[in-house]
Parts: structure tokens; C-alpha cells; sequence
């Protein structure tokens, strides 16, 4: 998304920034920290079960190998992930991928079904902003399928407003400023 004025006016934030921990509403406790190579493994599996229903505009992919060069494209350096682990298992996975103009950044968030509903897409998607903010992005998009509610609802929530909603998915944006907290 190249235009600056389907952006909002007002910034979004503070955003906490990596790492945080907590405890989920389902007691589990979940660290939402920066991506690490070494996360590759725990990564890949979380993709592995992913369930197929929830997979949506063909991510995440399903095979081992598309899931690995899938993986390849967005953990690069210039990118910005977080994952959300409870013990040695990835539970959650948020990118921002650098688009153009320069400062501007497309989000993606996945959580494993099982960790669903449990608050950690919220934690997820604010430390990754926050953590997007300090590395200087001031502008994030997404698209989300217009059916997904639940997901809409978040971004909402977090700052995200509707940029454009004339295609079947829903073009949501925020504008970030570079004020975030160290913990959240």
C-alpha cells in the first residue's frame, strides 16, 4: 500500500516492546520475544499443525518445503518477528515485512488453534508493533478476509482502521509513532 493518505491522521501506541511475558486466560505461561534463528525448528512445527481451515489467502502453506522458503522470505534481516512460546513450543508467529515507501511495513499474525482465544493474538500483535516502532516502521497494512471478525475486531482494538473495503479482503491500516514502553 503506497499511498500515504489511506494512513490515519493520528498515531497509534505506545506499544510494548519485545520481550514480554504473561499468563494467558487459559493460565498458560507465554514469552513474546524477538524472533531467533533458533526458533527455525519450534517455528516450522508450529506451521506443520496449523490447522488447514484457518489458513487464509494461501498462508501459511502446507508442505514442509513451501513452509520453509515461506519462512526463508519473511525471517529475513530486514524484516521484524516475534513468536510467542509456552515451554519450547511456538504457539504464535507475527511478521512485518518492509514495503514501499520506505517506513512502511505489511503485518501478518498467525496463532495455533489450541492457543486461540486466550489473549495471546492481542500481546502478539502489540509487541510486534512496538517492536516494528522502534526499528523505525511508521506506517503497517493488512489484508484480512471481510468475514473474519474476530480478527477485524483486534485490529480494530489495537489502532487499525479500514483503508479499503471495496475488495473481497478487508485493507486495514495504522500509523505508528516511535514511542513505546519496554515491557506490556
Amino acid at each position: 500500500m503506497t499511498d500515504d493518505s489511506t494512513y490515519p491522521d493520528e498515531v497509534s501506541g505506545p506499544f510494548p516492546r519485545p520481550p514480554t511475558a504473561f499468563e494467558d486466560r487459559e493460565g498458560r505461561s507465554i514469552t513474546v520475544r524477538r524472533y531467533d534463528p533458533d526458533d527455525r525448528g519450534a517455528l516450522t512445527a508450529m506451521y506443520e499443525a496449523f490447522d488447514p481451515a484457518d489458513r487464509a489467502q494461501g498462508i501459511p502453506p502446507t508442505t514442509e518445503k513451501r513452509i520453509t522458503e515461506w519462512l526463508d522470505a519473511i525471517t529475513g534481516e530486514e524484516t521484524v518477528n516475534v513468536v510467542a512460546t509456552h515451554g519450547d513450543d511456538a504457539v504464535g508467529h507475527a511478521t512485518l515485512v518492509p514495503d514501499e515507501p520506505e517506513g512502511t511495513a505489511e503485518l501478518a499474525i498467525f496463532v495455533l488453534q489450541a492457543y486461540q482465544h486466550a489473549g495471546i493474538g492481542t500481546r502478539l500483535l502489540k509487541t510486534l508493533l512496538g517492536a516494528g516502532a522502534a526499528d523505525g516502521f511508521e506506517r503497517v497494512w493488512l489484508s484480512v478476509e471481510r468475514w473474519n471478525e474476530p480478527a477485524i475486531s483486534l485490529y480494530e482494538k489495537v489502532g487499525f482502521r479500514a483503508s479499503d473495503t471495496e475488495s473481497f479482503e478487508h485493507e486495514m491500516a495504522i500509523r505508528l509513532a516511535d514511542q513505546t514502553e519496554s515491557t506490556g
